[in-house]
């Protein structure tokens, strides 16, 4: 018994991705052109096109139209990389918007993390993360002011930890990380360009020096439909 017609039509498409005749990132032709090129309806179409977002092969851009995914990028939580470094190992070249960068006075909580008296002070940074005018991911930092006291916007639209390591002489050791799946608030989606329904990877980080200071406590707020985290488990 063959196959019903959207799902022929739709390993037609997979095939057409798989060759590369469909490249990453670029938009399919519309219903109307698949309709006639493959004889079957717009229903049809529908159909099949539906069956290969749910494969996560391609994506509906609302207003926009349809294009084929691009792979998810395989984070490794055991690798404490920047995203800049990360991104640039992919042949990519990120940029950092820096949304909102001020002095504040901590909550407990972060101030507990940081691990710092009463009174002192810590700069609180927000940064869209982008590659290709795409975010990709949202970062809320806090650093001791008395740790840096140089610290800037300048600096933050750059790399984080190249500033910290090449600029300061600071000997990154590890970053301790808890990864926490969440529906975002309006501002979060807002600025990864996405519905508040659509789930997303938070993790929560601080990150020290190889003496034991704690120098940043950080939110990571990583797009589900552009990130895949990558784990290795051994048995004891």
């Amino acid at each position: 018994m063959s196959a019903p017609l959207y799902r022929q039509i739709a390993h037609k498409i997979r095939e057409e991705i798989e060759s590369g005749n469909w490249r990453e990132g670029e938009a399919i032709p519309t219903e109307n052109h698949l309709s006639l090129q493959y004889s079957a309806s717009r229903v049809t179409i529908r159909q099949a096109i539906k069956c290969l977002v749910e494969e996560d092969l391609l994506k509906r851009v609302q207003g926009s139209g349809t294009y084929v995914n691009e792979k998810k990028i395989e984070h490794n939580i055991f690798e404490l990389q920047s995203f800049t470094e990360e991104m640039r190992q992919l042949n990519k070249e990120p940029v950092n918007h820096v949304i909102n960068f001020q002095m504040i006075t901590p909550s407990d909580y972060v101030r507990e993390m940081l691990q710092l008296p009463d009174g002192e002070k810590v700069f609180y940074i927000r940064r869209q993360r982008l590659v290709d005018h795409t975010p990709y991911v949202l970062e809320d930092t806090y650093l001791p002011v008395t740790m840096f006291p140089d610290l800037s916007y300048q600096i933050m639209s750059g790399s984080k930890y190249d500033y910290i390591e090449r600029v300061r002489g600071m000997k990154i050791k590890e970053s301790f990380q808890e990864v926490i799946p969440i529906l975002p608030e309006q501002e979060i989606a807002t600025s990864l360009s996405l519905e508040e329904t659509t789930p997303i990877l938070k993790i929560q980080l601080h990150s020290i020096f190889f003496d034991g200071t704690v120098f940043e406590y950080s939110e990571i707020y990583f797009k589900s439909d552009e990130y895949k985290f990558k784990l290795r488990a051994s048995r004891p």
